[in-house]
């Protein structure tokens, strides 16, 4: 799976995700760069689900549970109002650096 890096651009951290919509899962990689956050569909559906979300877009970052007991749920809120929810491991960590961008 590659994305388009734009000019002096870094990823730094990857890993398997799920993005919920209100009717979908979508698995797919969250990818964290140092200039923006991306979301890579692998079921085929890259233009209807790819998501980039810049750091000046971003209201705050809120984490929850999936199924009550797994604690892998990360909520990025926009200041346009929507949210953009994501299942992954290392939650906590990728937060931490989210929180860092804005």
């Amino acid at each position: 799976m590659v994305i388009p890096l734009k000019a002096n651009e870094v990823v730094i951290k990857a890993g398997d995700s799920t993005y919920f919509t209100d009717s979908e899962k979508i698995c797919g990689k969250l990818i964290l760069t140092n200039q923006r956050i991306y979301f890579k569909s692998a079921n085929g559906h890259t233009e209807k689900f790819d998501q980039e979300i810049m750091p000046a877009d971003i209201l705050e970052v809120i984490f929850f549970n999936v199924k009550k007991f797994l604690p892998n749920g990360l909520n990025v809120v926009l200041k346009s109002g929507e949210e953009r929810k994501f299942s992954l491991k290392k939650r906590n960590e990728i937060g931490a650096m989210i929180n860092k961008m804005y």
